[in-house]
């Protein structure tokens, strides 16, 4: 009885989320597979032209289909990197014994609190208006001029400014792992004379791999995904040099008319992110260390 009881309580609590999960993510995801194989302008009076495996091999003679692909490559490369890179070193910074770190852990990680959306519009007023007015005022038109006007430094800044927000976060899973090392094994390696780059690199990231196969996971599929930044910041411009892979099927859905088209790259995009995250995810499982 008293199982019985269990049971009808988890089903109550799980009943509403596997609705929600069903009918917002499921069953569009299986309607949209099958609007990959028509043509179709999205009207609902129009109608639907069967045609077959052409969407997909439409995408071959895509020139801006292909260079929306290399950019985003090009784009997650550059953040995933930094990304990590800035996470561990906050979380480096945040575990040592500092008075202030409660303080420093609130404030790295707030920026992920701000949304896409807004946090692309406060930078595209910082990388643009402002960087040009210092320039102006200072002469560093070198480095300050408006980053979001010009090709290759548009694609820095949406790197720029994907690293400031995701940073934060990947740096609480960090703080997991290097809390989980026990504090007698770093012990031991100061007592064998071991320095601080000698412990880092030989103790305490080969214990952390588990944490740095969940950063790279989020932080990769994040970057390959990302719209909402892409979208306020620099809106896939100038001349699409930073119209990534989501803003690529964006455009051809929305302002193009092409749902079908347009699907038919969004389940590709899919497969995409569901092939490269397996890969890395067992490539990175396999230097896990366990601690025992």
């Amino acid at each position: 009885m008293k199982a019985l009881r269990s049971s009808g309580w988890y089903v109550l609590f799980t009943a509403p989320l596997l609705f929600i999960f069903i009918t917002v993510v499921v069953l569009p995801f299986i309607i949209g597979i099958g609007y990959a194989f028509f043509i179709w302008d999205g009207l609902p009076l129009n109608p639907k032209i069967w045609a077959g495996l052409s969407n997909f091999s439409r995408m071959a003679g895509d020139d801006r289909f292909l260079v929306s692909l290399g950019y985003t490559v090009l784009f997650t490369l550059f953040s995933i990197v930094f990304i990590n890179i800035l996470g561990l070193a906050f979380a480096l910074v945040v575990t040592a014994k500092l008075k202030i770190r409660n303080i420093a852990r609130t404030m790295l990680f707030a920026p992920y609190m701000i949304g896409g959306l807004i946090l692309g519009y406060i930078w595209k007023f910082i990388l643009g208006d402002a960087f040009k007015a210092i320039g102006e005022t200072t002469g560093l038109s070198l480095i300050f001029f408006n980053w979001l006007l010009h090709p290759g430094a548009a694609l820095a800044a949406l790197s720029v400014v994907t690293t400031w927000q995701m940073a934060g976060y990947i740096m609480i899973i960090y703080i997991t792992g290097i809390q989980s090392i026990p504090e007698e094994v770093i012990e031991a390696a100061h007592i064998d004379g071991a320095g601080f780059w000698a412990t880092l690199l030989k103790i305490r990231f080969p214990l952390i791999m588990q944490a740095f196969t969940i950063c790279l996971f989020l932080s990769l599929s994040s970057c390959f995904k990302i719209f909402d930044v892409n979208l306020s910041l620099t809106g896939g411009g100038p001349y699409n040099s930073t119209e990534l892979f989501a803003m690529n099927i964006y455009h051809e859905i929305f302002f193009l008319n092409n749902y079908g088209y347009g699907q038919a790259k969004a389940i590709v995009f899919f497969v995409i992110i569901a092939l490269v995250s397996a890969v890395q995810v067992s490539i990175t499982k396999k230097r896990e260390v366990e601690i025992k």
